[in-house]
C-alpha cells in the first residue's frame, strides 16, 4: 500500500512513517494541505491530521472527498465530539485522537482497508441486481451509476459515505433496511463501534438534500427510502 501522511510535526510523522515502513507499506509524507491536493492521486490510503500551517485540516477533508474516495483515517489532537462528528460528517472513515498507541492506529488501519474493500465488492453486487437504474423519488433523483443526486434538478454533492448510503436505500426503495444491514453493506461491519456514524451519515444527507423526509428512520429498526414530496419511489 503507498500511503500519503499529512502531518507538519516532524516527529510524529517520523514515528508514523516508521510505522508503517516496517509493515511493508511506502509512505510520502507531507506538511502541507497544498502538497496533500498535489500527491492524492498516487495515494492508496490517507492519514490526515486536521491541525496544517496552511488550510484547516477539515476543509482540506471536504476538498479530499470531492475528487477521491481513497480509504482515510483523521489523526488529530481534537478531541471534542463536536470535531469528531464533523470529521465523520466531512468523509473521514475512522477518527483517531493524539495520543494514540501505535499498535492500535495500525489496526484501526488494516480494519478500515478491509472494510472499504468488502464495501467496494457488495456495492458492485448490488448494482448488478438492478441498483445501477436512477431512482426518483418525489423530485429527488439518485443516479448510483454517475454517483449523483439532484433535487428539483440541481445537483447536491454528498460525501462519499452518504451517497453510498442513499444508493443502497434506492436500491431497494420498497424494504426497510436494518442498521445492522447498512452498518454490514456501506462499512463493512455490523458491529462497528462507531455505529453512530451512520446517524451521523443520515442527517448529513437530509440537510444537504433539503428533504427530511428523503430517508425515513424506522424506530428500532433502521432506515427506509422516503418520498419527500409525497410521491411513490420510482425506478
Amino acid at each position: 500500500m503507498h500511503a500519503l501522511l499529512v502531518e507538519d510535526d516532524d516527529r510524529m510523522a517520523q514515528a508514523l512513517g516508521t510505522a508503517l515502513a516496517q509493515r511493508g507499506h511506502t509512505v510520502r509524507r507531507v506538511g502541507r494541505a497544498l502538497d496533500a491536493l498535489l500527491h492524492l492521486r498516487e495515494a492508496e490510503f490517507v492519514l490526515l491530521d486536521l491541525g496544517l500551517p496552511d488550510l484547516d485540516g477539515l476543509e482540506l477533508l471536504r476538498r479530499l472527498r470531492t475528487v477521491c474516495d481513497v480509504p482515510l483515517i483523521v489523526v488529530t489532537a481534537r478531541c471534542e465530539e463536536r470535531d469528531v462528528l464533523q470529521g465523520l460528517r466531512a468523509g473521514a472513515d475512522d477518527y483517531v485522537v493524539k495520543p494514540f498507541r501505535m499498535a492500535e492506529l495500525m489496526a484501526r488501519i488494516d480494519t478500515v482497508r478491509r472494510r472499504s474493500g468488502r464495501r467496494s465488492g457488495r456495492l458492485d453486487a448490488d448494482a448488478g441486481r438492478g441498483g445501477g437504474r436512477a431512482v426518483r423519488t418525489g423530485d429527488v433523483e439518485v443516479d448510483p451509476a454517475g454517483r449523483t443526486v439532484t433535487v428539483s434538478g440541481v445537483e447536491v454533492r454528498l460525501t462519499r459515505r452518504e451517497f453510498d448510503v442513499l444508493a443502497f436505500l434506492a436500491a431497494r426503495p420498497d424494504e426497510v433496511h436494518a442498521r445492522e444491514e447498512i452498518l454490514d453493506r456501506i462499512w463493512g461491519d455490523a458491529f462497528l463501534g462507531t455505529s453512530r456514524s451512520l446517524d451521523v451519515h443520515v442527517a448529513g444527507i437530509r440537510a444537504k438534500t433539503g428533504r427530511p423526509q428523503l430517508v425515513r428512520t424506522v424506530h428500532g429498526f433502521g432506515y427506509q427510502l422516503g418520498c419527500p414530496a409525497g410521491a411513490d419511489p420510482a425506478p
